[in-house]
């Protein structure tokens, strides 16, 4: 594909992802792998190359993030080397009840490519590393209490859904953490006591994120639902607060809705929480 004056230039693909890349394939072809030395954020440049007609499947890799971003509109801190930062192109099919239905679904459908994302990185880090990883509501990958890895979804689109990017990164290496993420953060390596290798990593991630969004795509919802609740046991019985119009309310959850709300038993009713911000008490 070619690249705009202003757009980033990719780099060749180090040698030991090219190789674990090529049995991955991504709906009817090979997965398209772009790999950067710097840039502002995956998810900026794959959106990029979205409008310009990139396939679903194509992929964007980085070495360093310089304005990479989470939820709620945070920094998530990329330092070099550190993790793979990655964002995938997603071209939801066209058709009635589809995630690209203009009839009021578009919210909920994206909430459930999150939820397919979320499950489709905690198996594939399983895979690789055998480690417990576990999800966190709404888009965290979590190892005991500590952050492995986020996933930041985002779409674009006029009248409906046109295409998702389906960002994540995930922590490889220790890294010198900002004041407030060192006691929350940990990495594969710090888990593992051991390197992981990045390529197999990547593809594992890749094939699994395509298995799963094939599964959306035929309409399995109750499958992913069940899987996300099986790997994320803090969705139930964990004590929660959160901002309400009243004030800070607290609860225990109660697992998830069909649409990826997340379920909380107050004193009095149960609340539906989608968006902002929820502090974990156990």
């Amino acid at each position: 594909m070619r690249m705009a004056d202003d757009f980033p230039s990719p780099i060749g693909i180090p040698d030991d992802v090219a190789e674990a890349l090529e049995p991955v394939r991504f709906g009817a072809g090979a997965a398209q792998v772009l790999y950067f030395a710097s840039v502002t954020s995956t998810n900026d440049v794959a959106a990029r190359l979205a409008d310009r007609g990139a396939p679903d499947g194509t992929t964007v890799v980085a070495e360093l993030q310089t304005a990479g971003r989470g939820r709620l509109g945070r920094a998530w801190y990329s330092p070099p080397g550190a993790g793979l930062y990655a964002s995938v192109v997603l071209r939801p099919e066209i058709g009635p009840g589809s995630i690209s239905d203009p009839g009021g679904r578009d919210r909920s459908s994206l909430s459930l490519v999150t939820l397919a994302a979320g499950v489709a990185l905690a198996e594939a880090v399983r895979r690789c590393t055998h480690l417990p990883v576990e999800i966190k509501w709404p888009n965290d990958l979590v190892v005991g209490c500590r952050k492995l890895a986020g996933i930041l979804t985002e779409a674009s689109g006029s009248d409906g859904i046109d295409y998702l990017i389906l960002g994540f990164g995930i922590n490889l290496r220790p890294a010198a953490y900002p004041p407030g993420l060192a006691d929350r953060a940990t990495s594969i390596e710090v888990e593992l006591g051991r390197a992981v290798e990045r390529g197999r990593l990547l593809a594992e991630c890749l094939a699994s994120v395509a298995a799963w969004n094939d599964a959306l795509r035929a309409g399995k919802a109750e499958r992913i639902l069940e899987r996300w609740q099986s790997l994320a046991p803090s969705s139930r019985g964990a004590r929660v607060e959160w901002a309400a119009q009243a004030g800070i309310a607290s609860g225990v959850t109660e697992g998830i809705d069909r649409d990826g709300g997340l379920l909380v038993r107050t004193d009095d009713r149960l609340e539906r929480i989608i968006a902002g911000e929820v502090r974990w008490l156990t």
